[in-house]
C-alpha cells in the first residue's frame, strides 16, 4: 500500500491520466500560459522550467508562445502523453523526480501550476523550492501556484465534492487534518462501471507560512500579483537571488 509520504509516484497513472488529460480545454490552458508567461517577465525565446508538467498542459502553449521550454515530471504515464501531442517535438520532456533538477543557472523563469505543490513533508518542500531557485539565472522569477493556502483552502473546503470528465466520474472526500496541516482526500474514480479508490495527501500552509518557506529557499516574494477568493488559487512571484 502506498503511504501518505510517497503516494504520488503510483497516483498518476491510468484513469487519473486519463481524466486529466481532458479536464481543461485547449482555451483554457493556452490563457493560463500566458498569464504565467506574463508573471514570468521572461524575454521571448528564454529558458523556462515546468515543474511538474504531467502531460504538457501548460508545457506546449507556453513553447508556442516562443519559449524554450523544459517540462519535468515523474509520472512515465504523463510523459507518453506529452511526447506525442502535436508540436510535443519543441519542448524537452524528462522524467524525473521534482526535486532532481541538474539544470544550475539555466533557466530564465519557472513554474509550479495545477495544485502540484504541497505533495511532500516540509523537507521535501524546501528541496523542491532549493532545487528550482538553483536552476534559475540570478533575478529569474518563480510562479507558485496553489490553492492550498489556509486562508483560502478553508474558505471554500467542500467535504464531497465531484466532477464529471469524458466518461469519468470523479469523487472526493476531504478531511483537513489540523494535527498535521494535511488535506488527506480520498479519490474515487468511476468508468464503465469500473471503481478506482485512491489516496492523496497535500500540506496546506498559511500566506505566512509559505512565504517564509520560499523566501528561506532564496527567493523574494513579490506583491504584484495578488490572489483572490472568487480565483481560489493563489499566485506567488518569486525572484531568485
Amino acid at each position: 500500500m502506498t503511504s501518505t509520504s510517497n503516494w504520488y509516484e503510483s497516483f498518476f497513472e491510468g484513469v487519473v491520466v486519463d481524466l486529466w488529460v481532458d479536464a481543461l480545454p485547449a482555451e483554457h490552458n493556452a490563457r493560463e500560459a500566458a498569464e504565467i508567461a506574463r508573471m514570468l517577465g521572461a524575454p521571448t525565446g528564454g529558458a523556462i522550467l515546468d515543474v511538474p508538467c504531467g502531460a504538457g498542459r501548460l508545457s506546449l502553449p507556453m513553447s508556442a508562445l516562443g519559449y524554450q521550454v523544459t517540462g519535468v515530471d515523474l509520472s512515465p504515464q504523463f510523459l507518453a502523453h506529452a511526447r506525442t501531442a502535436p508540436a510535443s517535438a519543441a519542448v524537452t520532456f524528462e522524467q524525473r523526480d521534482m526535486r532532481d533538477l541538474p539544470w544550475p543557472g539555466r533557466f530564465d523563469g519557472a513554474y509550479c501550476a495545477g495544485n502540484s505543490f504541497g505533495y511532500l513533508d516540509d523537507a521535501g518542500n524546501v528541496e523542491f523550492l532549493r532545487a528550482v531557485r538553483r536552476s534559475l539565472k540570478p533575478g529569474a522569477r518563480f510562479v507558485l501556484e496553489t490553492p492550498m493556502v489556509l486562508e483560502n483552502l478553508l474558505g471554500h473546503l467542500q467535504p464531497r465534492p465531484w466532477w464529471t470528465v469524458g466518461d469519468v466520474y470523479m469523487l472526493a472526500h476531504n478531511q483537513y487534518d489540523h494535527t498535521t496541516s494535511r488535506l488527506e482526500i480520498d479519490y474515487t474514480f468511476v468508468r464503465d462501471g469500473r471503481v478506482d479508490v485512491r489516496h492523496g495527501s497535500h500540506r496546506a500552509y498559511s500566506y505566512r507560512e509559505l512565504v517564509a518557506l520560499v523566501t528561506a529557499s532564496g527567493f523574494t516574494v513579490g506583491t504584484d500579483v495578488p490572489w483572490t477568493r472568487e480565483q481560489r488559487d493563489v499566485y506567488f512571484v518569486a525572484t531568485a537571488a
